[in-house]
């Protein structure tokens, strides 16, 4: 396989090494806490269930569908945007159905990169962020994952270093993986600065209804001027519950909308239509089964800090998406995030996902995903304790193991 072009500029995967060794320990019988996958664990709303059941039974809806979306699906997408953001869209032109943000990240790479064009990627992100314009033919920038004067200190620079000039800058704000949040303060400052240099901004809003505070997270299409140079991703994986159903979608700009939908027309025909008609029945309905999931996320990390930190991790309490960010204990600090990974499923039973595998700046951190009920993060918590006791007692057999 390393004969292949693409796959030649693929790293290894580090989270494979993480699953073998999860796998190796369940076949000998282990009880794994799996906190590793932002894979929702909650079950999908019953009303979208049964939305699907009743569309499934028409024979007309089992036929190929539409790959940019069913109309209906596309005005239920516009509509929350008004109702959620003060945004208007035109479901036409505006809004592209995806097969989950992942697939219209990597599509959006391919409809707009050219051979050895730069993009600016978040290091740590979520790796499609990166990958998606690398197997494109991409160079990547990095930039800070966090919102500052540091990454507008690096976007200025790289437009002035950067031959040939960057075309496009990504955010994701939740942040996956460091839970990091952005104000619509910081937003404006991205599309006057993308504006001004003529820079697209592909923005991921996956964890938008993930969030325990007062404050809502906003969208970057609530800035005047945004729908000139940016689009956003959304995903009704976390906010429904609904990952496997591969349902997301890219609205905004209708250059790069029109873009992607024509690299779709050619690759996919669309989702099947009873998802997509169920999918519309969850964006137009109530928005009481988004609160009680969010209540149960904000509950879980509530657990997780407290549990985990009188265990003797301290971690920094997120303010939105399903994730900690965890740094590394100090003790441990040496072993790197894949070995500290490795170690926490041999002695912990837990499985976390390690911060190199996010890119070479999420080393010294994990990130621990709220997939698992209350009861079982405090039976993490309870290895982790014993594992920390152990380690303390044994401290220079474990800096060799490390070695």
């Amino acid at each position: 396989m390393d004969d292949f072009h693409k796959t030649r500029r693929l790293p290894p995967y580090v989270f494979e090494q993480v699953n073998r060794l999860k796998a190796k320990a369940r076949a000998a019988g282990a009880d794994i806490i799996d906190m590793g996958m932002g894979n929702p664990d909650l079950p999908t709303p019953q009303h979208i269930v049964d939305k699907l059941v009743e569309t499934v039974q028409n024979p007309r809806t089992h036929r190929y569908s539409a790959s940019k979306g069913i109309p209906g699906l596309r005005k239920a997408q516009a509509g929350y945007y008004e109702r959620r953001f003060g945004v208007k869209l035109n479901p036409d032109t505006q809004v592209v159905a995806t097969l989950g943000s992942k697939e219209g990240f990597a599509n959006m790479a391919q409809a707009i990169t050219a051979p050895g064009d730069v993009v600016l990627v978040p290091n740590p992100s979520y790796p499609i962020h990166a990958f998606g314009f690398l197997m494109a033919g991409g160079s990547l920038r990095s930039i800070p994952a966090t919102p500052g004067p540091e990454l507008f200190e690096a976007l200025e620079r790289a437009v002035v270093h950067s031959i040939p000039k960057p075309i496009a800058i990504i955010l994701c704000f939740p942040a996956n993986p460091t839970a990091s949040v952005a104000d619509l303060d910081f937003y404006g400052d991205v599309v006057a600065f993308a504006r001004k240099h003529e820079i697209y901004v592909l923005s991921d809003l996956a964890y938008s209804e993930i969030y325990f505070g007062d404050v809502p997270p906003p969208s970057i299409l609530q800035v005047e001027g945004a729908t000139d140079i940016a689009v956003e991703f959304t995903s009704l994986s976390k906010t429904f519950s609904m990952p496997g159903w591969r349902m997301g979608f890219a609205v905004g700009n209708e250059r790069l909308i029109a873009a992607l939908a024509r690299v779709k027309s050619y690759l996919d025909y669309g989702a099947f239509t009873p998802i997509q008609v169920a999918a519309a029945s969850a964006l137009n309905g109530s928005d009481d089964c988004i609160r009680e999931t969010r209540e149960i996320y904000k509950k879980r990390r509530d657990v997780l800090i407290d549990s985990f930190g009188r265990a003797g991790w301290d971690i920094p309490a997120p303010e939105a998406s399903m994730f900690a960010w965890a740094p590394i204990p100090d003790q441990f600090k040496h072993l790197g995030s894949l070995e500290f990974s490795k170690l926490l499923i041999e002695k912990a039973d837990v499985a976390v996902a390690p911060g190199i595998g996010f890119g070479e700046h999420g080393e010294g951190f994990v990130r621990i995903g709220l997939v698992e009920n209350e009861q079982r993060i405090r039976q993490a918590a309870r290895g982790i304790r014993k594992f920390f006791e152990d380690a303390g007692s044994n401290s220079e057999e474990l800096s060799k193991s490390g070695a």
